[in-house]
């Protein structure tokens, strides 16, 4: 059972225990309580759900546009900024840029296929054609692309590609052109949420904390009945 369903139970309960048993005091204190927690869980019900006849209720769908506008503003401009970006450029450990796994994953072979044609095209084409032409290079394409990458891994792993790689990332253009993407894929993102969706991801949210205050106003409600059986 939920804390708010709890609640109000308790709180009828003193109620008619109160009335049935001519107690005024407990009466009052479960009538008061009673009015808080239902007043308390009618608000928190109006945050999601519309209504009818209650202006204001349904918060958080009626506001859909709204909310979405603050997560975007939120991303861009609390976590996206161009400081945050250009500080996660600037890699204090140079090491931490590991291109290796990119390269590996390169097609080289256009390369060698580039390095047979220009052989062919040149001077030593004649001399290439004696020997049983191109045919006679495919035997080194394997081992030429391995050998390629392992130079190109070494290349990005020296520290003079690493700097310059840093500071071209560093550029203003570049740290602009990064934010205009990520700008588009949260826009893009945000295309995607519906006004059902923003009301279940708040609700999973908070609505079971939200409970407490129907708790709350229970207790408050009831010792303001107290209060003011006391006073009578």
């Amino acid at each position: 059972m939920s804390k708010s369903l709890i609640t109000n139970l308790l709180a009828a309960t003193l109620v008619i225990v109160g009335y049935l048993a001519d107690q005024m005091m407990l009466f009052t204190i479960g009538l008061f309580a009673l009015s808080g927690a239902i007043t308390n869980w009618l608000a928190i019900h109006m945050l999601f759900e519309k209504v009818p006849g209650l202006y204001g209720s349904g918060v958080v769908p009626n506001r859909f546009e709204e909310f979405k506008a603050g997560i975007k503003h939120l991303m861009m401009e609390q976590f996206f900024t161009q400081e945050n970006i250009d500080r996660f450029l600037n890699v204090a450990d140079s090491k931490a840029i590991d291109l290796a796994p990119v390269i590996d994953k390169v097609d080289l072979a256009p390369s060698f296929d580039a390095l047979v044609n220009t052989v062919e095209q040149s001077s030593l084409g004649g001399m290439l054609a004696m020997f049983g032409g191109t045919e006679a290079l495919t035997p080194l394409k394997d081992p030429f692309i391995e050998k390629m990458k392992q130079q190109l891994v070494e290349l990005s792993e020296s520290d003079d590609f690493k700097q310059i790689l840093i500071n071209e990332l560093e550029q203003p253009d570049v740290i602009a052109d990064i934010r205009a993407k990520v700008d588009n894929i949260v826009e893009q993102r945000l295309e995607e949420l519906t006004p059902q969706l923003v009301k279940q991801i708040v609700q999973d949210m908070i609505k079971k904390h939200l409970g407490w205050l129907v708790i709350w106003g229970g207790v408050f409600g009831g010792l303001i009945g107290a209060i003011a059986a006391i006073l009578k």
